[in-house]
């Protein structure tokens, strides 16, 4: 783990550069290893990583949150994990933010605070599937329970809007009426959720835009586990992705914010001042 997590922090990916680097005497021995470990090793490491990444992920979120890392709006978005050609179980993707298509997985996070990500899960392509986007909603919420919840327009999800709304929760997309045959004259889809559902709330436009606007926010955090080796798979095959995503990405980027915050820096930086 010592040396995973030494390599993304130089900027080295991938099974093969990663046994490299760990070949400097100064390095293993700093890492704890007896001897420099081999690609075998290199390789096992993250196959076996992936029973139980959920669980550190999970426990790093813990004292992220117990820090006072998380706030009260959380915004939920979809990135691509671009990988290499030579991986089989990666497959063609559309991205419609770029309209470009690549070869790779996707990955949807949670995120809030200080470009701390919360919940995550990787996708075969970057638009997640309906079930996913709940599942990863719900895993958030099991965190600690916000006030906003902010996504695109992709997220008009008509059940996952009453999920929230049922937990207290004000569910902020845009309403897209490109694909509807009767176009409802709002902005955001839960004007109508709420017109439906309840006769005591209401919700000012003006609110909804200015909390809408939070959502560049979701940007930050997500160039922020970029930085930490988020956005291209260098191993192959989707166990190894999915490992890689969500640990030595993700957990790395829990890692430097928890880091930074117990040494009074900003835990919302990328690097950690030597």
């Amino acid at each position: 783990m010592r040396g995973f997590l030494h390599c993304y922090y130089k900027d080295i990916y991938g099974i093969r550069p990663v046994e490299r680097e760990l070949r400097n005497t100064v390095i293993w021995l700093s890492c704890g290893f007896d001897r420099p470990p081999s690609r075998d090793a290199v390789d096992r490491f993250l196959t076996d990583l992936e029973h139980v990444v959920d669980d550190v992920f999970t426990r790093l979120v813990e004292q992220a949150a117990a820090c006072g890392l998380l706030d009260l709006t959380y915004c939920i978005d979809s990135i691509d994990v671009r990988a290499m050609l030579a991986d089989p179980d990666a497959s063609k993707c559309y991205d419609p933010t770029e309209d470009e298509y690549y070869y790779g997985y996707g990955c949807t996070i949670v995120s809030t605070g200080q470009k701390i990500p919360i919940a995550a899960e990787c996708t075969e392509s970057k638009q997640a599937p309906e079930e996913t986007a709940m599942r990863v909603t719900r895993d958030a919420l099991a965190v600690e329970q916000p006030i906003w919840m902010l996504g695109d327009s992709a997220y008009g999800i008509l059940d996952w809007h009453d999920h929230l709304l049922a937990a207290g929760i004000v569910p902020v997309a845009p309403y897209n009426a490109r694909n509807a045959d009767d176009p409802k004259d709002i902005e955001y889809r839960v004007e109508d959720r709420i017109e439906k559902h309840s006769e005591d709330v209401q919700l000012k436009q003006s609110t909804l835009h200015e909390t809408y606007n939070r959502r560049s926010g979701v940007e930050r955090p997500t160039e922020s586990v970029k930085d930490c080796g988020l956005g291209r798979a260098f191993a192959r095959g989707r166990v190894h992705a999915r490992a890689q995503v969500l640990f030595l990405a993700l957990c790395f980027r829990l890692v430097v914010a928890i880091t930074n915050y117990e040494r009074g820096d900003n835990p919302g930086s990328t690097v950690i001042t030597v």
